[in-house]
C-alpha cells in the first residue's frame, strides 16, 4: 500500500472511530501493550518505537521451534490480565492462551487480518468440500506480509490511542522502507553468483532454488524469495521422521542432486544428520525467530538476511 493510501486510511479510520474503541486507560496514564510472540513484539516495537506513555512486553520468549506444547505461567497468566492491548499471529498460532484471551477485556488485534494466508503443506491442493481449510502461520516469514502486519498494527494502535497515530504512522513508513532491501539483497547475492561462477543465467547454475526443510515453518519464505519448497517435515522434539519420509527425502535429494537440506536453528535435526550421511549432502540452520533480545524492525531484516546468506552458501 503507498504512503499516501496509508495515510488516508488512517484519517479514514479517525473518521469513523466510534465509541466503542479502547483508549488509553486512565489509572496510569501508560497503554500497556502485550506482544504474544517475538516477531509480533518486533513489528509492534518498530510501529511504537520511543512513543511516550506506550509500553510494549512480550508474552512468550522461549527458544523452541514451536508453541504446540506451550503452557502459560502464572506470570503470562498475569501479563494478559495487566494488558490493555494484546497483539496476537492468530491462525492458531497462540491457542495455547484462548480460554485466558477469552477472559480478558484487553482490545486484540489479530496481524493475521488482510494477510494472504497459505494452507499448510498436509492440506495444500485438497479440494475444500471434505474438509476445513487449514493456513499456516508462519507468515512473518515473508517481508511483504509482514509489512502488512505492521500496517495493521499501526491502524489498530491508531484507533484505540489516536493522540499517537502520526508517530505511530512515521514509524511504520520508516520500518517498511528499512525492509525494503531484502529482496534486493537476494537478487544482488544471486548475480554474484553468476560473475564468479561465469555462468550466464540461473539455468546455468545448480538448481538452487529447491529447499527441503526439518520444520513446516518456511513455506512463507520460500515463497517471499521464489523458492521451491520441495519437502517439509515437522519434527516433533524427540523423535525421528518414519523410514517411509526418510526414504522419500533421500530420493529426492539424489533425484535433484541436491547438496544441502536445512533445520530450524532451535528445532530437532537427528532425521536431517541421518539423511545427511546416508546422502552426502550438508545440514544447514535456518531461523525463524522465535526468540531474541532485540526490538524494533532490525533483527527481524538481520534474521531474514541470516537466512538468504545460509541458503546462497549452500547452494552456490
Amino acid at each position: 500500500m503507498g504512503r499516501f493510501h496509508r495515510a488516508f486510511a488512517i484519517l479514514l479510520s479517525f473518521a469513523l472511530l466510534s465509541g466503542c474503541a479502547r483508549r488509553v486507560p486512565e489509572r496510569d496514564k501508560t497503554l500497556h501493550i502485550l506482544a504474544t510472540t517475538y516477531p509480533i513484539y518486533l513489528f509492534t516495537t518498530a510501529v511504537v518505537g520511543n512513543t511516550e506513555g506506550v509500553e510494549v512486553d512480550l508474552l512468550v520468549n522461549s527458544q523452541t521451534s514451536c508453541l504446540h506444547d506451550y503452557t502459560l505461567t502464572v506470570k503470562d497468566m498475569k501479563a494478559i490480565d495487566q494488558a490493555d492491548v494484546i497483539i496476537m499471529n492468530g491462525v492458531g498460532l497462540e491457542d495455547f492462551m484462548a480460554d485466558a484471551l477469552a477472559q480478558s477485556d484487553a482490545a486484540v488485534i489479530d496481524c493475521s487480518e488482510n494477510v494472504t494466508l497459505l494452507p499448510t503443506l498436509e492440506h495444500a491442493g485438497h479440494d475444500g468440500h471434505d474438509h476445513e481449510e487449514v493456513y499456516d502461520p508462519h507468515y512473518w516469514m515473508d517481508p511483504r506480509r509482514a509489512a502488512t502486519m505492521m500496517a495493521l498494527i499501526s491502524d489498530g494502535l491508531s484507533e484505540i490511542d489516536p493522540d499517537h497515530a502520526d508517530r505511530y504512522f512515521l514509524h511504520e513508513v520508516t520500518a517498511y522502507d528499512k525492509m525494503g532491501g531484502l529482496r534486493q539483497d537476494m537478487d544482488v547475492a544471486l548475480f554474484q553468483i553468476l560473475t564468479v561462477t561465469g555462468k550466464t543465467s540461473m539455468d546455468d547454475l545448480w538448481p538452487c532454488d529447491q529447499l527441503i526443510t526439518f520444520h513446516d515453518g518456511f513455506q512463507y519464505f520460500a515463497d517471499a524469495f521464489n523458492l521451491t519448497l520441495l519437502k517439509a517435515i515437522e519434527e516433533e522434539e524427540g523423535a525421528t521422521a518414519s523410514a517411509a519420509e526418510i526414504k522419500e527425502i533421500t530420493a529426492l535429494i539424489e533425484e535433484n542432486h541436491i547438496p544441502a537440506i536445512f533445520v530450524e536453528k532451535n528445532g530437532s535435526r537427528k532425521t536431517a544428520d541421518v539423511i545427511a550421511q546416508e546422502t552426502g549432502c550438508h545440514v544447514y540452520e535456518l531461523e525463524m525467530l522465535m526468540s531474541g533480545d532485540g526490538e524494533g524492525i532490525q533483527p527481524y531484516i538481520d534474521a531474514i538476511d541470516r537466512n538468504l546468506t545460509t541458503i546462497l552458501e549452500a547452494f552456490s
